[in-house]
This record gives structure tokens, sequence and C-alpha cells, in this order.
């Protein structure tokens, strides 16, 4: 593996002597858990969505994923956004924009209303939560990058804003299991609300905590907005997430699906061009000549993968076919975040004392480890307790990986490029959370579908198994909800 260890070098050229203090640490770590539940919810909720709704399967999928889109084609561009004009007036507007998202979505109509028209205004609210997360990931972890200037202050603050961010989903999964035991008022499958209702009071105290605890900062020699720059590669993002996410409900070979491969190739070719030719470029291309920052990069988005694929097929075994609530499922996926937090102390300690290669990939092998011996657990063995060690294997692994490669991509840029490596690495991460549901979920829920076929005898039983199923915490986009769907009514 390549020297992942890589010299620190300049400092936030526009604030001078900045350094990271405790407010403005509080402030970003906040704001990535934020932007992290809101991520994750909705994935979490799509059973009472299906209840109450009654959403097409593929309006359903893209519940999740009109968030989980703009987040990923807007993190580059916001990461320039804050170095031009100031992180603090980001993290504070992200987090208002996110709060508007989120009271769109409480606002939905009611069941007076056409399926189409509910969908569409909770979509909306998605989309405009999604813009504000993706200002929210980047400009947080930019302001921690600026403002810390040793290997040690670096590798405590990072550790600390990657197990906020498990943090979130840790929160994300036990709410979700809440709304969906609990009963609110006389409609207790328009429960969904109460949870979208939490996000966005948490939106505003972050957004609060933001504003009277941050310190500011922004780097704007040598950005811009590289219009060209954010246009191509918006267009190659939007094209390669639509294909993945569309291709195991359309098929892989379908018209669309290849169609959206092709344009992805084409503006990333044509994103390529406009960045070598751009005075102030979106991503300096010459970051990828850095080795530690290329294996960085690879090997954040093959370990999200794997995080998030290990995560989806589990919670498709605990909910399809062993039949858990959302209560007790999410009960096992608080191991699999929770480790994040447990062990701050020994991960900022872990990078800090050895080359950063060494807990990557140490937590890559302890989430292999973790895989392998959940894959040996029969399904028919319907006990928690049997995951709960591999899930604490998995969530070690995970809290080494992702503080490792989020250390080694803004170590290796200068302070005054801390946004753009902000951006990229959360871009790159998010994209790895993207295919582990898109792949994994597509072999996963092929078989869970002929697990319940074989184990259910009857429609209504059937019929049961598939809405334990939707009401379950999957932490993950919902693409391959329509496939189980679809397997189980063909048989």
């Amino acid at each position: 593996m390549a020297n992942l260890e890589a010299p620190r070098r300049g400092r936030d050229t526009a604030s001078g002597s900045y350094v990271l203090d405790t407010g403005t640490l509080i402030a970003a770590a906040a704001a990535v858990c934020l932007a992290q539940i809101a991520l994750a919810i909705p994935a979490v909720l799509n059973g009472l969505f299906q209840l109450d709704l009654g959403p097409t399967s593929a309006q359903l999928t893209w519940i999740s994923d009109a968030f989980l889109v703009p987040v990923c084609l807007l993190e580059l561009t916001f990461g320039a956004l804050g170095d031009l004009f100031g992180r603090k007036r980001l993290l504070v507007g992200g987090a208002l924009i996110l709060a508007l998202g989120e009271a769109i979505a409480v606002l939905t109509p009611g069941a007076g209303t056409a399926t189409g028209t509910r969908v569409l205004v909770l979509w909306t609210g998605q989309i405009i939560a999604g813009i504000g997360a993706a200002a929210l990931f980047p400009t947080s972890l930019a302001m921690v990058a600026a403002g810390t200037h040793t290997t040690r202050e670096r590798a405590r603050a990072v550790t600390i804003w990657a197990a906020a961010l498990s943090v979130g989903g840790t929160i994300s999964s036990v709410l979700a299991g809440l709304v969906a035991t609990l009963h609110f008022g006389s409609d207790p499958d328009a429960g969904w609300r109460w949870a979208f209702l939490v996000v966005l009071v948490l939106a505003l105290i972050s957004a609060v905590l933001s504003m009277l605890l941050a310190k500011d900062s922004s780097a704007p020699a040598g950005r811009s907005l590289d219009w060209p720059g954010q246009i191509t590669i918006a267009v190659a993002l939007f094209a390669l997430l639509y294909a993945v996410i569309q291709g195991p409900t359309s098929g892989w070979g379908s018209p669309q699906v290849v169609t959206g491969f092709i344009v992805a190739v084409i503006f990333l070719g044509l994103f390529i061009l406009a960045e070598t030719r751009s005075p102030a470029p979106l991503l300096r291309l010459d970051l990828f000549a850095n080795r530690a920052f290329s294996v960085a990069a690879i090997v954040t988005v093959l370990s999200m993968f794997a995080f998030l694929g290990i995560a989806y097929a589990t919670s498709i075994r605990l909910s399809a076919i062993q039949g858990f609530s959302p209560l007790k499922t999410s009960i096992a996926f608080v191991f699999l975040n929770g480790m994040a937090v447990v062990q701050v102390t020994l991960t900022a300690r872990l990078i800090e004392r050895y080359n950063p290669k060494w807990p990557l990939g140490g937590g890559c092998v302890l989430m292999g480890a973790g895989a392998l011996w959940l894959a040996a657990v029969p399904a028919t063995n319907l006990s928690l307790a049997p995951v709960i060690v591999p899930f604490i294997l998995v969530g070690a692994g995970f809290a080494l990986a992702v503080s490792s490669v989020t250390a080694v991509t803004v170590n290796t840029a200068p302070n005054h490029l801390a946004g753009m490596a902000s951006g990229t690495t959360n871009m790159l991460r998010d994209f790895g959370f993207t295919l582990g549901p898109a792949i994994v979920g597509a072999v996963a829920l092929s078989q869970a579908a002929a697990q319940i076929a074989r184990a259910v005898a009857g429609g209504a039983a059937l019929r049961h198994g598939l809405a334990a199923f939707n009401a379950a915490p999957a932490h993950v986009p919902a693409t391959q909800r329509p496939s189980v769907e679809a397997a189980v009514h063909a048989v």
C-alpha cells in the first residue's frame, strides 16, 4: 500500500493564524451529525411511507435518493463556496436550508390528496434538505482541516468529526425505530412526519450553535466558481448515480441505464478537460499525482461500499427474513455505528502515532472479518445475539477506516485547499454509500425473496414479511425495495 503519511503544509490564507477552537469543533461536529441523520432517516421510514402515501416502487425509491443525489452533486461546489465566501455562513446557511426541506416534508398533504402530489411535495423537501446537507458535509470538515496544524491536532479533530458522523447514523436508526413503534395521533401510518420534525428542530439547534460558537475561515486564493467544472461534474455524477440506482430495478442492460453510464463517461472526460484548462479549477487534478491521495480516494469508495453493503444485507436478514421489529433491529445498528464513539481516543492515537495506512488496513480487515462472520451465522438463528459481535467488528473497522482516509485526504492538500480536499473526500464517501446498497443489495435481495418464499406459506403471511422488510431501518437509500417486492410477487 502507498505511503499514506503526507506532509502538512500551508495554512488558511484568509485567516492567517486561524486555529480550531473547541466552539468551532462543537459546531462542526453538530453539523455533520445533523447531515448524517437527515441522510439516513428517510430510508429507515420506508415502511411508513408505503403505508401512508401508497407510492409506486419507483416513487418510494426516489424519496431517499432525492436527498442523496444533490449531496453527491454539490459537495465539491460547496467546498469552493466556503473557501470563497466564508465557511461559517455556509455552516449556518446549510443547516437552515436543511431545516426548510424538513419543514416542507412535514407539511406533505394528507390522505385526501392524490398520491403523486403528496410524493412530489416530499421529494421537493428531500431535494432542498439534500442541498443543505451538501453544504454541511464538506464545510464542517474544511473548518476542522484548516484549523489544525499538527499531527496530533489533526488526528484528534478528524476522529471526532468522523465519530459525530457515526453518531448521526445511530440517532437516525433509534429515532426511526421509535417512530415506527409508537403511535402518534389518530393516524399511526403518518407518524413518519414526527421524525422529520425532530430533524427540523436539530437543524435549527445546529444553526444556532454555528452562529454562536464557530469561528469563520476562508481561503479564496486560487479558487473560483469554475462553472464549466461544476456543470460537467454535476452531469457526470448525476448520470452515474442514476444508472447505479436504477440498474437493479430496470436491468443493467436497459437503454436508460446504459445511456446513463455513457453520459457519465463523456461528461467525466469533459470535466477533466475543463479542469486542465481552468486557471482556478474546482478540483486540482495534480492532487491525484500524489500516490497517497489517489490510494485514499480509491479506498474511500471501496471501504464505504463495503460498510453500507454489509449494513444493508444484514438489515434484510434481520427484518425481511427474521421479522425483527424496527426498534429491535435498530439495537443491532447501535453497535455498528456506536463503535466510532467508543474508540475515539484509540483511533486518534493510532492515526497520530502511525502511518495512516496501518489503521486504514486494519479497519478494512476488521470489516472483512465481521462480514465473513455474519455470512456464517445461519438465517434460521432468530436471536439478535449472534450478530452483535460481528457488528462490533465491522463498526470498529469502519471507525478506523473513515477516520484514516479522511485524515489522509485532507493531509495531502495544503490548508488553503482544505475546502477542495474536504469536498472531494465527502463526495467519494457518499458515492461509496450509494454503490453499497445498489450492488450488494441486488444480490442480497434476490436471496431474501427466496428465503421469504420458502419460509412463508400463504399470501397473507408473505405480505406480512414484506411489511416487516419495508418498516426496517436499512440505514441506506431504498434502492432495492422494488426488487424484492417484484421478486416476491413473482413467486
